[in-house]
C-alpha cells in the first residue's frame, strides 16, 4: 500500500478521482454524434500567460465556447443551441507550455424544445472558426489591456504588448476539428485525462538519476527526450493548476456538469 498524497496532480493518487469523474459524464452524455474541436492559444502568448494565467484560463475557455454556440446557432450551419465539454489543457508532450482548449460538441441541438441534427457531415468551416476565435480572444485581450486588468511581463511594455497583439491579428491561429464521432466517449474518454493526473503518466518516464530525466515525447514512434532535472521540474510546476483554476467546464445542453 502506497501512502497517498491526494495531490490532484499525481498520476496514482488522482486515478480514482478521474474513474469517478468519468464515470458520471459518460453517464451524462446525449446519444448523438459528437465533434472534438481543438482552439490552441499562439505561442507568442505564452509569457503573457505565465503573468495572467487565471484570466487568460478564463478568456480561452469562454472565447472558444463563445465561437462554437455562435456558430451553431447561425441557420447557416445548425441554428440550435448544442452542448460542449471543454477541456484545458496547458502542455505539449515535452512538457513546454502550450495552452489550447480540447472541446466535446453535441452533432445537433435545441430548437423551440425540438432537437437538430446537423445536416452535413462537417460542424462547421474550421476557417470561419479560426478567424472568429482569433478575433474574439483579441478583442478581450486588448479591452483587458485598456482596462489595466492585464499584468504586463517584466522585460515588455503597454506599447509592445499593443504591437504584439496587432501583429497577431495578421497570423493565422490553430483550430482543429476532428471527424464525426457517431458517440462521444472516445473524447471524453481523452478529456478526463487531464482533469487530474498532471502532465506526465508515471509510464513515460524512463530513467532517472541525480542530474537528469529521460522519458518518452513520441506518439506513433518511441522517441526519448533527456534534460536537466532542474529543466524538467521547471516545465512540470507550470502546468500544475493555481488552486481556483476550472480545468473542465461544460456549456449549453452539458452547462451542469461545470468541474
Amino acid at each position: 500500500h502506497y501512502n497517498s498524497c491526494r495531490h490532484r496532480s499525481c498520476p496514482q493518487c488522482a486515478y480514482i478521482q478521474v474513474q469517478k469523474w468519468l464515470a458520471r459524464q459518460s453517464a451524462r452524455l446525449l446519444a448523438t454524434d459528437h465533434y472534438h474541436v481543438i482552439f490552441t492559444m499562439p505561442h507568442e502568448l505564452n509569457p503573457l500567460w505565465r503573468y495572467n494565467t487565471k484570466l487568460l484560463t478564463d478568456l480561452l475557455f469562454t472565447c472558444a465556447s463563445e465561437t462554437i454556440t455562435e456558430l451553431l446557432q447561425d441557420p447557416k450551419y445548425l441554428g440550435a443551441r448544442p452542448g460542449i465539454i471543454a477541456s484545458l489543457h496547458t502542455w505539449s508532450k515535452t512538457l513546454i507550455l502550450h495552452p489550447h482548449v480540447h472541446c466535446l460538441v453535441t452533432g445537433g441541438g435545441l430548437r423551440d424544445g425540438q432537437w437538430v441534427k446537423l445536416r452535413r457531415d462537417y460542424l462547421f468551416p474550421f476557417a470561419v472558426a479560426s478567424k472568429l476565435f482569433k478575433g474574439k480572444l483579441l478583442a478581450q485581450l486588448a479591452q483587458a489591456l485598456t482596462n489595466g486588468k492585464l499584468t504586463i511581463p517584466a522585460d515588455t511594455n503597454a506599447a509592445a504588448l499593443k504591437k504584439l497583439l496587432h501583429r497577431l491579428w495578421r497570423k493565422k491561429w490553430n483550430v482543429k476539428i476532428q471527424d464525426k464521432y457517431t458517440h462521444g466517449q472516445g473524447v471524453i474518454t481523452y478529456l478526463a485525462r487531464y482533469l487530474r493526473g498532471g502532465p506526465i503518466a508515471n509510464r513515460r518516464i524512463v530513467q532517472l538519476n541525480h542530474d537528469q530525466v529521460t522519458f518518452h515525447v513520441g506518439r506513433a514512434q518511441r522517441q526519448l527526450l533527456t534534460l536537466p532535472i532542474t529543466e524538467f521540474i521547471a516545465r512540470f510546476l507550470q502546468h500544475l493548476p493555481q488552486p481556483s483554476s476550472v480545468l473542465i467546464r461544460s456549456y449549453g445542453l452539458y452547462a451542469n456538469a461545470t468541474t
